[in-house]
């Protein structure tokens, strides 16, 4: 995982005679870049150099399996290249194949960088190849496998409404609603027949 910048510079600053760089315009590349910085800014990649390094690396490869994708936009690809890039540094420094990686080793490897403080102590190990300091390796995998057990994905079922006493307004059994309805017209009777009798 090198992060050379020169290489991506040289890729991305060098468009073809019609504008366009790997077949998409240059504003394709522009939404893209601003899609990754955002990424690496909500994992609070706060250094601007490593950051620019970052996206840049992620764009490099993105341009680089553009031709092979020609259906997709530049942004997906940047997207799907970030996740790649990302998943595949989790599983190095987890240990993990990444023949088998887990659905949830993103969203697992995302909330260990934060619980074991990457952006405060570790921000220039993120992305980088290996060997990376015993402590921080320590950190990631204590930290991924805290954040395994409690993390479940779940599907909520769709349960019926209680409406409460309004409910029983909508049931079948009239008989007591005609009833109050005999009863208030007789009241009704009554008044009209005191009002009669009174005038």
């Amino acid at each position: 995982m090198d992060l050379s910048v020169e290489p991506t510079l040289k890729a991305l600053m060098q468009p073809g005679a019609s504008g366009r760089i790997a077949g998409r315009p240059l504003e394709d590349w522009n939404a893209a870049y601003a899609k990754v910085e955002s990424y690496f800014n909500a994992l609070r990649v706060r250094n601007k150099v490593l950051l620019g390094q970052l996206v840049l690396s992620v764009l490099e490869r993105a341009v680089r399996r553009a031709p092979l994708a020609p259906d997709r936009s530049a942004a997906q690809l940047a997207a799907e290249e970030m996740e790649r890039f990302v998943n595949e540094w989790f599983a190095e420094v987890l240990g993990k194949s990444t023949d088998h990686l887990e659905r949830s080793v993103s969203t697992r490897g995302r909330l260990a960088l934060l619980l074991a403080d990457m952006p405060g102590k570790w921000q220039d190990q993120f992305l980088r190849p290996g060997p990376w300091p015993d402590e921080f390796v320590n950190a990631m995998r204590q930290t991924f496998l805290r954040a395994g057990p409690d993390f479940q994905l779940s599907q909520m079922t769709a349960r019926p409404f209680d409406l409460g006493p309004i409910a029983s307004l909508t049931k079948l059994d009239r008989m007591p609603y005609v009833r109050m309805a005999v009863i208030w017209t007789l009241f009704a009777l009554i008044l009209v027949a005191i009002f009669i009798l009174t005038h």
